[in-house]
């Protein structure tokens, strides 16, 4: 920020908002509450490195609609786009007519990203696909997310989830592939059997996903400074990433390199032109 008194100290550049890559996304009221007087103190002072706002479990829909307008017409004045986060995937069991409505709403309340989930139900790619195509003929941006594990979300028990199994992280990839062919802004990564809810990290699944597909297409959920940490290290400053609203401070220290850990501190670097 060009204000910073302290702007004379180097750090990581980073890519000015709209970014194509290094796009952080924080939650927004889900574990707690968030009004427009919070939301405020968070972009006034970290506006600059946040590039979208999610709401998780459907939070939206418990605000008073004069409250919603509020956080979207401010997060927008901070060039900050909000996403519904996946709560199509509960619209989807009442029918067509209630998606088609959905997504309308969405549109009419100022939403940008349509994120199209499916951790609780099964739909098949094609369906999906149709999905992908709906929201982005009403001019949102599309934000399909896969994984890896059955029943995945709202923080169900490990237990449950191990008895649930896992997919496999192949056809996860082939489902994305899909969706970006499609035209899909983003592809959200699924933390629940890769790094949340396991006795050990699959972070060898989380290669193959990059390995795959690049980074630019896909944002991991890494709401755990363990994970996002581990993130950079493995990936650099320019990996997309998913995190808690409380969390944004610690990410972008990590990203300018000007803190972190003891494997982390001074490691992080990049190499950029300034102009």
């Amino acid at each position: 920020m060009k204000d910073n008194p302290f702007n004379f100290i180097r750090t990581n550049i980073r890519d000015h908002k709209p970014r194509k890559h290094g796009i952080t996304e924080i939650r927004g009221p889900y574990y707690s509450v968030m009004g427009k007087r919070y939301l405020e103190d968070v972009l006034e002072t970290m506006g600059p490195y946040i590039d979208s706002l999610k709401f998780a479990g459907g939070s939206f829909s418990l605000l008073p609609g004069e409250a919603l307008k509020e956080l979207v017409d401010l997060a927008h004045r901070h060039n900050v786009m909000i996403s519904t986060g996946g709560f199509i995937e509960y619209v989807l069991t009442q029918g067509p007519e209630a998606v088609d409505r959905y997504i309308q709403t969405c549109k009419n309340v100022g939403f940008d990203i349509v994120e199209i989930s499916s951790g609780f139900i099964t739909i098949p790619t094609d369906d999906w696909l149709h999905l992908v195509d709906k929201v982005q003929k009403a001019g949102l941006k599309a934000k399909p997310e896969v994984g890896i594990q059955f029943g995945a979300g709202g923080a169900t028990a490990s237990e449950e989830l191990a008895a649930e199994g896992t997919r496999d992280v192949d056809w996860a990839i082939q489902q994305a592939r899909r969706f970006i062919d499609a035209g899909a802004y983003m592809i959200m990564i699924e933390s629940e059997g890769i790094t949340e809810n396991v006795k050990t990290w699959r972070t060898e699944a989380a290669a193959k996903i990059i390995n795959s597909l690049g980074m630019d297409k896909v944002m991991f959920e890494a709401a755990d400074p363990d994970v996002f940490a581990w993130y950079i290290k493995n990936y650099g400053v320019d990996v997309n990433l998913f995190v808690d609203h409380s969390q944004i401070v610690q990410l972008e220290a990590l990203r300018s390199g000007i803190w972190g850990t003891k494997s982390l501190w001074g490691r992080i670097v990049t190499y950029r032109d300034e102009t």
